[in-house]
């Protein structure tokens, strides 16, 4: 009589699927570490994170998972401070105390717009009437203005402003001209009669007689509106209110 060969039970082994944990393990540090170092796109972050959610449970996410721009702060990029006005407010306080320490509060004036800190000059400071030459005893003011300017690194404009009263000369033809040629004297004085280190940095504008801060109804109102204004540009664009 012939034995009957014994059947033994055939042993599974999922042994394999603690190197392929492992694996996955690896790369989703690989990637998370790779994303670390990449801008936040959250079309792409949906894309990575469903596809992680795919490989380790089949499913995917179906736009489930939302990020809002900015939400997620990056490794090794600096974060926002969220002080709102810091720079015009820096400038401000600096451009203030230096005007007070040359005793030149009596015939400069510190504003500010949504631009920055504008330094202002009345006609009669720089020019005399209808003309675009810089006179002799302004340039103590302008050199002084000059050496403040100096220790910004923002960009700076010069703005020529004039009243409505037509001009009535043989040099300029309207107050656009005048406006323009006041601007660029003031530039070409701190550029290249004082030798600014970044002329890149500078720009005039003409004004004409359209940006007044007075009603043309009176010669006092009038002579307000004559002016120069040095822009010292804000790098946050949000101004304090003076």
């Amino acid at each position: 009589m012939s034995r009957k060969k014994k059947i033994r039970p055939e042993i599974r082994t999922d042994t394999w699927l603690a190197t392929f944990a492992d694996t996955m393990t690896l790369l989703l540090t690989f990637f998370v570490v790779l994303y670390s170092f990449s801008t936040v796109d959250a079309t792409k972050f949906k894309q990575v994170a469903s596809s992680f959610q795919s490989v380790f449970t089949g499913e995917t996410i179906n736009g489930s998972f939302s990020v809002k721009d900015g939400d997620v702060p990056l490794v090794g990029l600096p974060l926002q401070s969220g002080a709102a006005g810091s720079d015009t407010q820096s400038i401000y306080k600096k451009v203030q105390s230096f005007i007070k320490n040359k005793e030149l509060d009596s015939i400069v004036e510190i504003k500010t717009d949504n631009r920055g800190v504008i330094i202002q000059l009345r006609e009669n400071i720089i020019f005399e009437s209808g003309n675009a030459e810089i006179i002799d005893k302004s340039k103590s003011v302008l050199n002084s203005i000059n050496a403040l300017i100096s220790t910004f690194p923002n960009d700076i404009v010069i703005e020529g402003h004039t009243d409505n009263e037509p001009i009535n000369n043989s040099k300029y033809k309207n107050n656009w001209q005048l406006s323009s040629d006041r601007a660029l004297q003031v530039l070409e004085y701190f550029v290249v009669t004082k030798g600014q280190a970044h002329p890149n940095r500078f720009k005039s504008v003409a004004c004409g007689e359209y940006q007044p801060i007075a009603a043309n109804s009176s010669d006092a109102n009038r002579a307000l509106n004559r002016r120069v204004n040095i822009l010292i540009v804000a790098n946050d664009k949000e101004a304090i209110t003076k």
